[in-house]
C-alpha cells in the first residue's frame, strides 16, 4: 500500500462513484478496480459494497480509509518539512475560505501573493464557515479564513468587522418592513440567527411574502429590481449598485456586525509558505 492508494481511497469517500474517481485521478476505471482488488487480497478483506447509488465502505474498508488519511496527512507534512529547509518560500498553501470571502475578496489577494511569491502552489477549499472550520481542525489545511465568531486558542487575524445592513432599492422606514416582501438568501447559521434575532426583536410578526434564494448574490439583484428588502453584510454590497443602505444596530445601540478572521496554528508559522501567506495578510488586509 502508498500513497496512491492512500489518495485513492480518499478520493472514493469523497466520490462514492468508481467511474468519478477515476475521472479525478486521470486513470482509468478497471485501473482503480485493479488497485482495490490488488489492496483486499494483500489485506484479506472487502473494501467496498456496490449499490445502485454508487459504493460505501465496508466496517473493514472504513478502518483502512482511516489509516490512508492519516498516511496522506504525514506524507503531506514531510515533503513540506522537507522543503522549508530549502529557506525559500516554496510549496503548498494549503488554504481554507468561507465561499463569501472567497468571491469577494480572495482572488486580489491570491493574485498579489503569487506574483510576489511565484514558487507557492495554493490548495485552496471553499464553503461555508463551519465546514471549513472543521477542515482546520482536521489538518486539511493549515489557514482558513472564517466569517463569524469561532472559538480558536492559536493565531487569528481581525481581517473584517463590516456592519450587517438594511438593502432596498429605495429608502424604506424600518416599522414599514414587516409589510414589504423580504428576500433572504441560504447563508451559514451564525449570520441566519443574527438576523432572525434582530427581525424578532424589531417586530411583532414576519415579514411578508418573504422569498429565500440560494446566495448572496442573487438576493442582492433581487433588491436591485424592486423586488423586495433584504438583510446583508457589507462585503455583498457593490460600490457601484445604486441601493439604499442602513447600517441595523440592536435595541441596546450596538451595531450587528459580522467579522472575518484568518486562522492557523502558531506551530504551522514554521512553514515558510505559511509564514509568507500570513506576514502577506498582516501587510495589506487587516480591518481598521
Amino acid at each position: 500500500m502508498d500513497d496512491k492508494d492512500w489518495l485513492m481511497l480518499q478520493v472514493i469517500s469523497e466520490e462514492k462513484n468508481i467511474t468519478k474517481t477515476a475521472e479525478r485521478l486521470y486513470l482509468s476505471q478497471p485501473a482503480i478496480s485493479q488497485r482495490l482488488k490488488n489492496l483486499e487480497r494483500e489485506f484479506g478483506i472487502k473494501i467496498l459494497h456496490r449499490n445502485a447509488g454508487g459504493v460505501s465502505f465496508t466496517s473493514q474498508g472504513e478502518y483502512l480509509l482511516d489509516y490512508a488519511k492519516v498516511m496522506l496527512t504525514q506524507y503531506r507534512d514531510v515533503k513540506e518539512r522537507i522543503l522549508n529547509m530549502e529557506n525559500t518560500v516554496q510549496g503548498t498553501l494549503r488554504l481554507g475560505t468561507s465561499s463569501i470571502f472567497a468571491h469577494y475578496e480572495l482572488p486580489d489577494i491570491l493574485r498579489g501573493f503569487r506574483e510576489q511569491y511565484p514558487q507557492v502552489e495554493v490548495f485552496l477549499k471553499t464553503g461555508l464557515s463551519h465546514t471549513i472550520n472543521r477542515a482546520l481542525l482536521r489538518g486539511e489545511i493549515s489557514v482558513a479564513i472564517l466569517r463569524g465568531d469561532y472559538i480558536w486558542n492559536e493565531g487569528q487575524l481581525l481581517l473584517r468587522n463590516e456592519p450587517i445592513c438594511l438593502v432596498s432599492s429605495s429608502p424604506i422606514e424600518l416599522n414599514d418592513l414587516p409589510n414589504q416582501p423580504q428576500i433572504s438568501y441560504k447563508t451559514d447559521g451564525p449570520l441566519y440567527d443574527i438576523i432572525q434575532e434582530w427581525l424578532r426583536q424589531s417586530f411583532s410578526h414576519p415579514p411578508l411574502n418573504p422569498m429565500e434564494v440560494d446566495n448572496m448574490d442573487t438576493c442582492r439583484q433581487m433588491v436591485l429590481k424592486g423586488l423586495g428588502w433584504a438583510i446583508l453584510p457589507e462585503i455583498g454590497l457593490q460600490k457601484h449598485d445604486n441601493l439604499y443602505t442602513r447600517a441595523l444596530y440592536w435595541k441596546n445601540g450596538k451595531p450587528l456586525r459580522r467579522k472575518t478572521r484568518l486562522l492557523y496554528q502558531h506551530s504551522s508559522l514554521e512553514l515558510s509558505v505559511v509564514k509568507a501567506f500570513v506576514d502577506y495578510i498582516s501587510q495589506c488586509c487587516l480591518a481598521p
